[in-house]
């Protein structure tokens, strides 16, 4: 007898039906699976063998055939565990094929017929709900992340015993009911800026990369503050919203990072150590799996000690800071991963860390100092907005019982009516909602339209500083954010002045 069962599996972000077709013939016993299957779908066989007799039934003694289509796409994963057992029974009518539902199956048996989680549900159902409903059998313990799919009909299982008493009618599983409300965990951040000692200029920053999700590098000696003010950041961020959530946990669901947690509650803050290889970092693999890049997507990718990553890494960032996306293309797949990430990065300018220090020398040569910056490219940064030098704190500062007069709440206040101010800009232009950061084309040339003293201010700082068509662009988004801030609805002389002066880089003191 022949049965067909729907699975799914990902290609990158992106989900395809896979049609399960078993087939029993005469034939000494045996059970092989065909349809490009990898090594976790060929080892399928003992489980579901094992699963199928420990919950009661016999395994067919026939010749047992199972395909995977269809058979061009590679198969990996141990998602397609149920839908192999449920057309076995199905196939062997173990199972009445009058009382066989239209679902997609997906989750992996244990050999005690208890049916585990699996990597990327949430995108699987995402992407096969878009714009239809679909009804889909899934783990109990995958629920918790496709809870709130509201097209998506689902049934949720533990065992495979519940799952054919449920097809025999002998209990009622009524489809789950997506909450009505959700709500975001407060931000997890570490510090709060008022703990930061001095460094009013690098706080300011912050929180201009903040509200518009400008990338922001920070360089200083040792115990300037760098890394505390990475770690504030989150608690300055806007409120993580249901949308954005669902969009993040998408990708660590692929990375099973969802598993058992449900939806990500807070924003990502991802902190690789600089030792991580390109494929970590970019993403990649035998079969393309997310990389940190991807893993940071709507949150923050903190980067400290950035001259230490490794060259090949760092350049590999250009392609997604600039387009929010990264592509990646294996001889055995290729996929597209989102990711749209605010960059905080943190450096020495120098080795030994106190060139430009007053009351440390520095015992690095200029070949040496050179040697060190010019691990980072012109190239890349030019496409971080914000670059911020911080001087050493002075002994009074180290001292003061006076903290920074306002707290990352207050912050967050003027960051959250930043962020809504550009929203409204693009409700009202009909445009897809995006931060300042991203504007480009005719939308930069209508939101941040300048006067003619503000082009007179930019057009002086680019011939002054020799900057480049594309530091030109940030710097105008930049102002477009400081502008939101003050709640102006045109860039002044003094918005365009203060984003002149995070362009540190770009006018640097010469090493000799």
């Amino acid at each position: 007898m022949l049965a067909k069962v729907d699975s799914a599996c990902l290609i990158g972000m992106d989900a395809s039906i896979v049609q399960v077709e078993v087939s029993l013939a005469k034939g000494l016993p045996c059970f092989s699976i065909v349809g490009l299957p990898d090594a976790a779908v060929r080892e399928s066989k003992d489980r579901v063998v094992a699963a199928i007799r420990n919950t009661g039934f016999e395994f067919p003694s026939r010749r047992v055939t199972v395909n995977l289509a269809p058979a061009d796409v590679k198969k990996e994963g141990a998602s397609f565990d149920l839908a192999i057992a449920v057309g076995i029974l199905l196939a062997s009518e173990a199972i009445q094929p009058s009382l066989w539902p239209r679902c997609i199956w997906l989750g992996e048996l244990a050999l005690d017929g208890a049916i585990r989680p699996v990597r990327g549900a949430l995108p699987i159902i995402h992407s096969l709900c878009n714009g239809n409903s679909r009804a889909f059998v899934i783990p109990e313990q995958n629920l918790a992340e496709v809870a709130f799919l509201k097209k998506a009909t689902l049934h949720s299982f533990c065992t495979l015993g519940d799952v054919v008493s449920w097809l025999h009618g002998d209990i009622e599983v009524p489809p789950y009911r997506a909450p009505l409300y959700w709500k975001a965990h407060p931000e997890s951040a570490t510090v709060d800026l008022c703990d930061v000692k001095g460094q009013a200029l690098a706080k300011r920053a912050l929180e201009i990369a903040a509200a518009g999700n400008h990338n922001l590098i920070l360089s200083g000696s040792p115990g300037t503050g760098k890394s505390m003010l990475a770690n504030a950041l989150p608690g300055i961020m806007p409120e993580w919203t249901l949308d954005e959530s669902l969009d993040a946990s998408r990708v660590h669901s692929i990375a099973g990072e969802t598993l058992r947690k449900g939806l990500l509650a807070a924003r990502p803050f991802r902190n690789p150590h600089h030792s991580i290889s390109s494929a970590a970092l970019i993403g990649g693999g035998d079969l393309p799996m997310p990389g940190e890049v991807s893993l940071a997507h709507r949150g923050i990718l903190f980067l400290d000690e950035l001259p230490e990553f490794r060259r090949d890494s760092l350049e590999a960032l250009r392609q997604p800071m600039e387009e929010g996306v990264t592509r990646i293309h294996r001889a055995r797949g290729r996929a597209t991963y989102p990711a749209q990430f605010l960059l905080i990065a943190a450096m020495n300018p120098c080795p030994c860390g106190n060139w430009g220090n007053p009351k440390k020398e520095c015992v690095c040569s200029p070949h040496r100092i050179q040697k060190y910056r010019n691990k980072i490219s012109a190239p890349l940064l030019d496409r971080i907005d914000l670059q911020v030098e911080l001087p050493s704190l002075k002994v009074d500062e180290l001292f003061s019982s006076q903290t920074f007069p306002e707290n990352s709440t207050t912050v967050r206040e003027r960051v959250t009516q930043a962020r809504q101010t550009q929203a409204q800009r693009c409700q009202r232009g009909k445009h897809v909602h995006c931060t300042n950061a991203q504007l480009k084309g005719a939308q930069l040339r209508r939101y941040a339209e300048l006067d003619s003293p503000c082009k007179d201010l930019l057009k002086s700082a680019v011939e002054k500083l020799g900057l480049s068509a594309r530091a030109f662009d940030r710097i105008r988004r930049v102002s477009r954010t400081i502008a939101d801030l003050e709640g102006s609805e045109k860039i002044k002389s003094a918005h365009v002045a203060e984003s002149i002066q995070y362009r540190a880089f770009d006018k640097e003191r010469p090493l000799w």
